[in-house]
């Protein structure tokens, strides 16, 4: 049996310094809050609110007013404001990619452009770049949202029109959508600016598991079952390899499915910790 484990499994920059950070705040401030899952995968999230985290869902559940940590995923601006009339104090252990699109989008919104802004709807970084925006908006997860779109932006009656993504959306999709939105609009609009906002991290795990998943007769993504890229991950590999599962923990493998495998793939989100990474690997060798 083969295996092929992509360069590109595991933790991104911005998930790794947000991890890490965020012990290092535990350690040393003690109690300490962080504003939603510090990623989305329940073991790191387990072993740090083990550590004395306390994960909570808005910013008011901070009763008393201890420092609290931004995740990777960032926030909206409205968190940032409430936060210092509160005097609570914030970590911002944002994504450096993330806070790209909410300079972007900012100063886009200060130049008078209406804003569509690609990405999944419920992630925390749309709904948190949402926040900075400003009114004239739309969130594009799929084709469907386009036409609507299009509405709001023609009813606004803007002249220019901004384009931005998620970090961690599909590159294909992205460039799908964009395509559609230039020729919609191409006859309608003043001028339209597209930021490929994709971080490079995304694009290039994304473009691995393409290639990998042509190569195998199995492939196992891993990672967190509420994390946005390894969903995307395994919509790729399954593309090319019918044989392909998505897990968070090893122990959801099944031995008979791959034990007359000839080569398997092994790839893993962003969120994903290189300790899970590494029992798969132990258990697909061992099988």
């Amino acid at each position: 049996m083969e295996l092929i484990l992509g360069k590109t499994a595991g933790f991104c920059y911005g998930v790794k310094t947000a991890v890490e950070k965020s012990i290092e705040t535990i350690k040393n401030n003690g109690s300490t809050c962080c504003l939603g899952e510090i990623v989305h995968n329940k073991k790191v999230v387990k072993e740090i609110k083990d550590m004395g985290m306390h994960f909570i869902d808005k910013l008011e559940e901070n009763t008393e007013k201890v420092n609290t940590i931004i995740r990777a995923h960032g926030v909206s601006k409205k968190i940032y404001d409430d936060a210092d009339k509160n005097n609570i104090k914030l970590i911002d252990l944002t994504c450096p990619n993330v806070l790209k699109i909410h300079k972007i989008v900012s100063d886009y919104k200060e130049k008078d452009y209406y804003i569509f802004l690609i990405g999944t709807k419920l992630h925390p970084e749309t709904i948190g770049t949402a926040g900075f925006c400003g009114e004239h908006f739309s969130i594009i997860e799929d084709q469907g949202d386009l036409q609507k779109s299009i509405e709001s932006l023609k009813k606004s009656k803007k002249e220019n029109l901004l384009v931005a993504v998620q970090t961690t959306f599909s590159l294909d999709k992205f460039l799908m959508l964009t395509d559609i939105i230039k020729n919609d609009l191409k006859n309608d609009i003043k001028n339209i600016e597209i930021a490929n906002t994709i971080c490079n991290a995304t694009k290039t795990r994304q473009e691995e598991t393409e290639q990998i998943s042509k190569k195998v007769d199995y492939m196992i993504i891993i990672g967190g079952k509420n994390s946005s890229n390894t969903k995307k991950l395994y919509e790729i590999a399954k593309k090319n390899c019918n044989n392909t599962i998505c897990i968070e923990s090893y122990k959801e493998i099944e031995k008979n499915n791959i034990k007359d495998k000839n080569i398997i793939g092994i790839m893993a989100g962003a969120s994903t910790p290189q300790s899970s990474i590494d029992e798969v690997i132990e258990l697909v060798k061992n099988t």
